[in-house]
């Protein structure tokens, strides 16, 4: 038996995946989460199978509670579930520790088929999504390493746009995502670079030429 948690702001998404689910052999869904924070809190307790994960929810969104369940519960796989396909979304799933990416558009078998094959230790991609996906490798820059002390880019960029004089909120909504994962990255980078504060923090950006003055 799979065990499934569904993570979904929409509740009638929420209760569709579960009666799809629960329809089909071998599956069983043990929770729902109307958002990341509690996604990860019920992995935490009730130690799914698998998550499937919408990626634009309040609070904590899928890409940060992703990673969190890839640090706090390893053995839970994440199969994303949602409406977008741009290489971003893809890309950024995929690196917080994503097993599985689907669009909303994929049918009931297509769900079951790819939680399977993520326990089975596969990845699986939508093919709605494999063109950005390949289109974003083979364009992406590769110098991860020009960021200095460990930053990735998104830390980076949260960084820059911070030196920029954006707010969190601000930020938030220019990355599209939610204000407590931007916290999350400005905590991240803080550890990173040694700064104590936003001052600290936006004087390295210029020290580093992460944006301009």
């Amino acid at each position: 038996m799979i065990r499934v948690l569904i993570a979904d702001d929409q509740r009638v998404v929420r209760e569709g995946l579960t009666m799809v689910l629960t329809l089909m052999k071998g599956f069983e869904v043990v929770g729902t989460a109307a958002d990341g924070d509690e996604a990860v809190t019920l992995a935490e307790a009730l130690r799914p199978d698998v998550v499937l994960m919408d990626l634009r929810m309040p609070r904590c969104d899928g890409i940060e509670a992703t990673r969190r369940l890839r640090s706090e519960v390893p053995e839970t796989k994440v199969v994303v579930l949602t409406t977008y396909s741009d290489d971003r979304s893809v890309l950024d799933a995929f690196r917080a520790g994503a097993r599985g990416y689907l669009t909303k558009d994929a049918s009931g078998a297509q769900i079951s088929e790819a939680l399977r094959q993520v326990l089975d230790n596969h990845a699986v991609v939508d093919p709605a999504v494999q063109r950005h996906l390949i289109d974003a490798i083979a364009t992406e820059p590769t110098p991860r390493s020009r960021f200095p002390d460990g930053l990735t880019p998104r830390e980076a960029e949260v960084l820059s746009l911070m030196a920029g004089g954006l707010s969190n909120a601000e930020i938030a909504s220019h990355l599209v995502v939610s204000e407590g994962t931007v916290k999350s990255h400005i905590n991240h980078l803080f550890a990173k670079i040694g700064a104590r504060d936003r001052a600290q923090a936006v004087t390295y950006a210029f020290r580093q030429g992460l944006t301009e003055p």
